[in-house]
Parts: C-alpha cells; structure tokens; sequence
C-alpha cells in the first residue's frame, strides 16, 4: 500500500505500532502519511477530552507546599502544631494521589487516541527534556511542567519549546538555575552566590547542538553567565531576577548577548539562535530518527530531516514530515524494543480496556497495575537516573528482569482489569494486525484459558518490538 499524497510504502499497522501508541479493536489505524500528519497539525482532541493540569495550575503547587511547610515551622511547640502537621501531610497525600491521576491520564489518552503520533511525540519531547523531582511531595509536578512546556510545542517552532522549557520552574529546580549567580553580580557579592553550569552545559551538551557539537569549555562558561537571572521561586515561578545577573556581556558561538541592561530578552535570544544552529539540527535530526525508526538511521535521511527543519526556521512538523516520507521508515523490519510506559499502554489500548476503569482507578490499583511493574521492568516512571532520561538502547530493556516484569504483566494483570477478557484467536489480530507471526498465531490458538492465550500474545517479541 502506498500513500496517495507521498511516494511511500505506507502501512496502516506500522503507522499505528511504530508511530503510535498501539493498535485498537475500537479506533482505526491512520490511513495514510497525510492523515497522521493533518491530525497533528490540528486540534490536540484528546488533550482536550482528558485534561492535564498545567504547571502554572497544579494543585498542590510549589507554593502550597511551602506555604504548608512554613506554617508548620511557625507552629512548632504550640497548640497549633498537630493541625499544621496534619494539614502538610493531607497536602502530600493529594500530591501523591496527583501522580496516580496524571499517570492514569496519560495511559487513558494513549489508549484512546486517534493521534497516537502526537502522544508518541509527547513522550519523545518530555525525554528530551528530562526533568526529576529530589523530593517526593514534588513529584506531581512533572506531568504539569510537561503539559505546559512541551505538549503544545511538539508540532510547532522547537525554538518556543527550548524557551519554555528553560524559563520553567521544574527545568530551572532541576539543574540547581535558581543557585546561579553571577560572580559579580549584587546579590553574589553579598551572600557569597556563585556560577553553576549545570543548565548551561545541558542546554549545549542535550538539548541543542549535542555531545560532540561545535562548541568549547569557554561557550559553556559564558552561556552560564547569560543564563545567572534566570531563577524560580514557589511564588513567582520561573522569572528573571537581575540582581543575580552576572553585569556585562557574554559570547556563545561567536555572537555577543547583552553588554547594557541584563534581561531576559539576551537569554531567550541566545536560545533561539541555539536552536537554529546547523549542529541542532542534526541532533534532533539524528535523535528522532533513531526513536522512530532504529539505532543506525541512514545519515541520507538524518541530513534530510536537519534540511527540513533549517529551511523551516527550526519547525519541528517540517522535520517529522521528512522522517515520515522515506521508505526507511515503513521497513517491514521492527528495531526497536517498546520501553516499558509504551508496552503497558499499548497492552491496554489492544484490549480496549475502558476510558472510565483506567481514569477512576485508584491510586493503589495505579501502583499495582502500572507504577510498580514499570519500575520492575527498569523504567520508574518519570525519574529515570541523569538528565539524559531513559536510554535508547534495547539491550537497557531486555535484561532478565525487565523481560520478567513483562511476562509477569501480560499473564497477570490483563485479568485484574477486565472482567471479561477478549477470545486470544481474534486478540491476536486486534493487537498485531492482519498477519500476526505464524508461531504467534499458532501459540494463541494452543492456548489452555483465555488469560493464557492473552498473555501469549502480548509476551511475544513480535508485540513488544516497534
């Protein structure tokens, strides 16, 4: 099957287990390059029918908590100690069952999507800008971070999600921003505050121009010092505090920022040109095609898509439409291993658990049914280890426990959700398509119980590969 709008070998089921979250008995796979790339420029429907908090919306946010926090401090030793106690520690628990919440939403939009390109870019973006929470009454907030930093950009400038993301308070936490000071900035030279590159380095080294890009130890030095000023605080967010700014001007890659008033505008000048770097380009070029497709993606394709996305000043939908436009990418051939989120939510969506039991499901029915058995199959969710986030790599996934946590969900926890499961010799075709392996096949039919047969099928490798 071709596409009609493009010379590609285009493939419904591939469209829907490569590019997607998944294929469904009950939503039907895109019919064609055009009608995945129309549903991404469009309405984002299912972030509309599921909705996620923002960061800047979140309860309880970074100011609740401190709030919380401080009243507590203040009561220490009084009357009012037990209920200030108590107070923080009901806050907590709301911020703990908002993880459940967010988790449940995310899988629920995954498993009812009809733009499971635009979910798979989500998660693809929120990676790439990894951010963790250290304290565990915060780890609500990275869903949040995500849903206003880099959902609504995934189809737009990458330039505007690089600003977004760098100006958020979870992004500036995360890399200790908010301790940077310019060495001779005033507040430095009164609290003895000094340089941290962290962000600096990361924005270089990750997210833009990448590890061996055009850049030196003196561009990360003088990056640093643009970036001192930008900070966050539980009551302003992410801002930029001048007082922190290192004074004077700074050159990244040979183009000098600022040298009279310090302001943010230098900063998100600085990013933007980052952004259009030719080295940019090929990184994001390179990092997506290797999500997509597999891990030694033709450097013909790579320089297409970085093409694309230059002559576009930097849009992200240009570079997706070359990747989706080669042969290689509808290779009959699955490279890559799904990571663990990605196969708990394509299980479902195969076996059409409902919306209502996933978004109703309680918090201990989350961990049992997904937080746990992520974190056994090596991918705890949403705090992988550095901010390089979760490895591409098959060989971090199949390891004996994560292929262990695997089977032992396919067999076990299909049941726990669904009262009724579906006949494994029609599930078969519902979650691989219309020509399921042979050995697959015959295994589903073989099966002794229903829960068998189901297990079978999603244990395969040829449901676990993309």
């Amino acid at each position: 099957m071709t596409n009609g709008a493009f010379d590609v070998p285009f493939d419904p089921t591939i469209a829907a287990i490569r590019f997607g979250m998944g294929l469904s008995p009950t939503i039907a796979p895109p019919a064609s390059v055009d009608d995945m790339l129309t549903r991404l420029a469009g309405r984002d429907d299912i972030g509309v029918a599921i909705p996620i908090p923002t960061f800047s919306t979140v309860y309880p946010s970074p100011l609740d908590l401190r709030n919380a926090t401080r009243a507590l401090n203040a009561a220490r030793g009084t009357d009012a100690e037990e209920a200030a106690l108590e107070a923080r520690s009901d806050m907590r628990a709301e911020g703990r069952a908002a993880v459940g919440k967010h988790m449940s939403a995310n899988l629920a939009r995954a498993m009812y999507t009809s733009d499971g390109f635009r979910e798979r870019l989500a998660l693809f973006w929120a990676d790439h800008f990894t951010v963790r929470s250290t304290s565990g009454s915060r780890r609500h907030l990275v869903t949040p971070y995500v849903e206003e930093a880099i959902r609504p950009h995934v189809a737009g400038r990458f330039s505007d999600m690089l600003v977004a993301v760098v100006g958020s308070p979870m992004m500036i936490v995360y890399l200790n921003q908010n301790r940077s000071m310019g060495p001779n900035s005033p507040l430095a030279l009164r609290r003895d505050g000094g340089l941290n590159e962290n962000l600096a380095r990361e924005v270089l080294e990750l997210h833009t121009l990448g590890v061996g890009g055009d850049y030196t130890q003196i561009d990360v030095r003088q990056f640093a010092e643009l970036l001192t000023g930008v900070t966050a605080s539980g009551r302003r967010g992410g801002y930029f505090e001048s007082r922190q700014a290192e004074p004077g001007s700074e050159t990244v890659l040979g183009i000098t920022y600022g040298g009279t008033e310090e302001s943010l505008d230098h900063v998100n000048a600085a990013l933007r040109n980052l952004a259009m770097h030719p080295d940019t380009a090929r990184h994001l070029a390179q990092k997506l095609a290797v999500q997509f497709i597999g891990p030694d993606p033709e450097m013909s394709l790579v320089d297409a898509m970085a093409a694309r996305y230059l002559a576009t000043d930097g849009t992200l939908f240009a570079m997706y439409e070359a990747l989706l436009q080669d042969a290689a990418a509808w290779s009959p051939v699955a490279k890559k291993v799904k990571q663990p989120f990605e196969f708990i939510a394509s299980s479902m969506r195969a076996l059409a658990v409902s919306r209502t039991e996933i978004l109703d499901a309680s918090l201990q029915q989350v961990r049992r049914w997904v937080l746990r058995p992520l974190s056994l199959m090596g991918q705890n969710w949403q705090n992988p280890v550095g901010p390089d986030g979760w490895p591409e790599d098959d060989e971090n996934w199949i390891t004996p426990q994560g292929m262990a946590g695997r089977i032992t969900w396919s067999m076990q926890v299909p049941q726990e959700m669904l009262d009724d499961l579906p006949d494994p010799r029609e599930f078969v075709y519902s979650a691989l398509g219309p020509t399921p392996p042979e050995s697959v096949l015959f295994a589903a039919n073989a099966a002794e119980t229903v829960s068998d047969g189901i297990g079978i099928v999603l244990a395969s490798a040829a449901f676990q590969r993309r």
